[in-house]
């Protein structure tokens, strides 16, 4: 499969917003998750935000919930992620995937290869 690509990523300073977003090649079925998922310096790949492509019902990790939104991106086959009132434990090299449960950050679907990821950088 042809990755993801994931851009907007950067330098920030705490408090500040950045929006990342995720372009795919395949029109998504309405089964379809797409997940933003992180990972810092010498940690497991996490879980951020999920969103259901049919429904559009959202789920936030509760380190970010109320300042992340994850959103679709019809246009380009996506999804957005607005990260909002940003903090340096936000550091991490953001990625998308797609999946069919809540578990894509895990277990994406059969075949998926992960992106190159952006990368987001707080400062305080």
């Amino acid at each position: 499969q042809v990755p993801p690509v994931e851009s907007g990523g950067g330098l920030a300073q705490a408090g500040d917003s950045l929006r990342l977003s995720c372009a795919t090649s395949g029109r998504p079925y309405s089964s379809h998750v797409f997940g933003w998922c992180r990972q810092g310096p010498g940690k497991e790949r996490e879980f951020v935000a999920i969103i259901r492509w049919g429904t559009g019902r959202t789920y936030y990790a509760d380190s970010v919930k109320g300042r992340f939104t994850i959103a679709k991106d019809s246009a380009n086959n996506g999804v957005y992620l607005q990260m909002n009132s940003l903090k340096p434990e936000d550091t991490s090299v953001y990625y998308c995937a797609i999946g069919t449960d809540l578990g894509v950050c895990r277990q994406p679907l059969r075949g998926f290869a992960w992106g190159q990821g952006a990368q987001v950088s707080v400062s305080s």
